[in-house]
């Protein structure tokens, strides 16, 4: 019987994942090696221990294993990862080493594991291992990004940032409009927009959590949720800035992250104030250090993410998206992380993975592979119209320029479209006819 139940084809799809998850992991982690650094395993082994890289991040990803218990459950588990995390603050404060929080999720999340292999069995420790499993997929998930960065900054020794550059006059330079903006706005817009920018993940998971409030009481996880798509989009994403790699403008064009300044990697100090010229662009050498990030821009994709799934939830949960992907798209250019054609290529990316992901939970149909194949296309098509028109693209900007927005658009149209036909219609209630009264 045993037997049986592993050939059944979601077992069986559960089981391949997971191994397909697993090689992933340590062939980052072996790539990593090869350079002299840790690996996402190695890195998230060490947070049990030592100062975690993002307390907020490991308690929101104890949140998301939480949907699976019941509310006692809950505040136990809340209250041992606060009171572990009082315990090695007070240890790290006595050896005057670095303070710091999260340990204690991660422990929690660590020890939910151990009890549904050993306290739990059957439907319990299978639900109560699905929900560990997607609290570690978060945090995973971060670790394998920082270490696919690592490897595009030692594998892609040019970049291609003078072709996006170039491309984006038919956009108006939005990076350099931007950036003058969030310039004049002063430490405080500055402050706010860099908080909302590093704490995207943070803003997943509450949008998560309300997807997923009914777990614990159905029993089961509901068939398409935001983690799903933000995974795939963090899984995907990076093996295009390798066919794809640009470092931003404010590392080509301007003073560094930070201001740290470019140092010989640095064309000029044009951004924000004097956009680029316009000249036959051509790959240029950089660092080993920083990371080939930027095409697409995955923060607009997930924030884009964040925005499409939080639709559904309150009005206080949709003016939250609303404005998570505002503030990150204003990030994403007045910091200089980001062309404005990076922009465009991340809002077709992300639809078309969140479109693949629907449409692989209800099965697929015609109106789901006509929206992934034209998000495909237009996608692919944008990678090449930066890469081989940029000279085009830059001395006809009111041809290109609508050409860029009417092709995600086009998009756009296409998921709000076919999204409503899959969404289940309400059945009006029948009211009961009357009967007719007895004389």
């Amino acid at each position: 019987m045993k037997l049986a139940g592993w050939r059944q084809p979601r077992v069986l799809l559960w089981a391949t994942a997971g191994v397909v998850a697993l090689g992933f992991l340590i062939t980052l982690e072996i790539a990593a090696r090869r350079y002299g650094l840790p690996g996402p395993i190695t890195n998230q082994a060490q947070e049990l221990i030592f100062a975690p890289a993002s307390g907020p991040l490991l308690y929101a990803s104890m949140a998301l294993m939480m949907v699976v218990l019941t509310w006692r459950q809950r505040f136990v588990a809340a209250g041992a990862a606060v009171g572990i995390d009082v315990v090695i603050a007070l240890v790290r404060w006595s050896v005057d080493a670095k303070l710091a929080f999260g340990n204690g999720a991660l422990w929690v999340i660590v020890g939910c594991a151990v009890i549904a292999v050993t306290r739990r069995s059957g439907p319990d420790r299978q639900l109560m291992l699905k929900g560990v499993g997607l609290g570690l997929l978060l945090v995973a998930g971060r670790k394998t990004g920082d270490t696919w960065l690592l490897i595009t900054s030692k594998t892609r020794p040019t970049v291609l940032d003078q072709y996006v550059a170039v491309a984006d006059h038919a956009l108006g330079n939005p990076s350099w409009v931007v950036g003058r903006i969030v310039t004049a706005t002063g430490p405080v817009g500055e402050h706010v927009l860099d908080w909302v920018y590093a704490q995207l993940a943070v803003a997943a998971a509450v949008v998560a959590l309300y997807q997923l409030r009914n777990v614990a009481a159905e029993r089961r996880f509901p068939g398409h949720h935001l983690v799903r798509t933000f995974l795939v989009i963090g899984l995907l994403g990076p093996a295009i800035y390798m066919i794809f790699p640009v470092v931003g403008p404010i590392f080509i064009y301007g003073t560094g992250a930070f201001g740290t300044g470019g140092g010989e990697w640095t064309l000029a100090h044009l951004w924000p104030h004097t956009p680029p010229p316009i000249e036959p662009p051509q790959h240029l050498p950089y660092d080993e250090i920083t990371p080939r990030n930027c095409m697409p821009s995955l923060h607009t994709a997930w924030a884009v993410t964040i925005f499409v799934h939080s639709r559904t939830g309150p009005r206080i949960l949709r003016c939250a998206g609303t404005f998570w992907l505002v503030a990150t798209l204003g990030a994403t250019l007045g910091f200089g992380y980001h062309y404005g054609a990076d922009l465009i290529a991340g809002v077709v990316f992300a639809l078309t993975v969140d479109a693949a992901m629907r449409a692989l939970d209800r099965g697929w149909d015609r109106a789901g592979i006509q929206l992934v194949a034209h998000g495909t296309a237009v996608f692919a098509l944008l990678l090449l119209s930066y890469r081989y028109l940029p000279m085009e693209m830059a001395t006809r900007p009111w041809v290109f320029g609508p050409l860029l927005l009417l092709a995600m658009a086009s998009v756009i149209h296409g998921y709000v479209r076919t999204t409503r036909l899959w969404d289940p219609k309400p059945v009006p209630v029948q009211q009961p006819e009357p009967q007719p009264e007895l004389v």
